[in-house]
């Protein structure tokens, strides 16, 4: 079993804005790549429309999420890379829909020049952590592979 302890104020630290200026605890640490919004046959979706990106996004996280069997539940940060700092509001819409906001993740956001395609507006990753376990996750998403070769 993973505890997970989200401290949203540290003494001496101002309260964070729907975020938690730390987050601790023990398990098997899953990282996320950065997720831009893709279908799952590559296409762009949202073009020009940061909500329709962001719901697109966060959906990625879902199944990345998902494929090493974690979910929202265990996010313990979220790195946002943004063009425009003005689209911050469409991503919190969409993060609040997926996660418990009594206890957000930690969670930076940067402003950026471009990301690696002119019509991304957002890219986010995510590091969660899940009960430890010998096995590695429960299951495998349809269509996912992972790679057990020792180190």
């Amino acid at each position: 079993m993973t505890e997970l302890t989200h401290l949203r104020s540290p003494a001496g630290v101002a309260p964070g804005n729907g975020y938690s200026h730390v987050v601790w605890g023990t398990g098997r640490f899953v990282a996320v790549s950065g997720q831009c919004a893709f279908d799952e046959d590559g296409a762009i979706v949202g073009d020009g429309d940061p909500a329709a990106q962001a719901r697109q996004v966060f959906e990625n996280l879902r199944r990345c999420l998902a494929s090493a069997g974690a979910s929202f539940d265990d996010v313990v940060k979220l790195t946002y890379f943004v063009t425009d700092v003005a689209h911050l509001p469409a991503i919190r819409e969409a993060r609040d829909a997926v996660i418990d906001t009594s206890r957000p993740p930690a969670s930076s956001a940067v402003q950026v020049a471009a990301l690696f395609r002119p019509e991304l507006l957002l890219e986010i990753e995510a590091f969660a952590i899940t009960p430890a376990s010998d096995d590695g996750p429960d299951r495998v998403e349809p269509g996912g592979t992972f790679d057990t070769r020792p180190r």
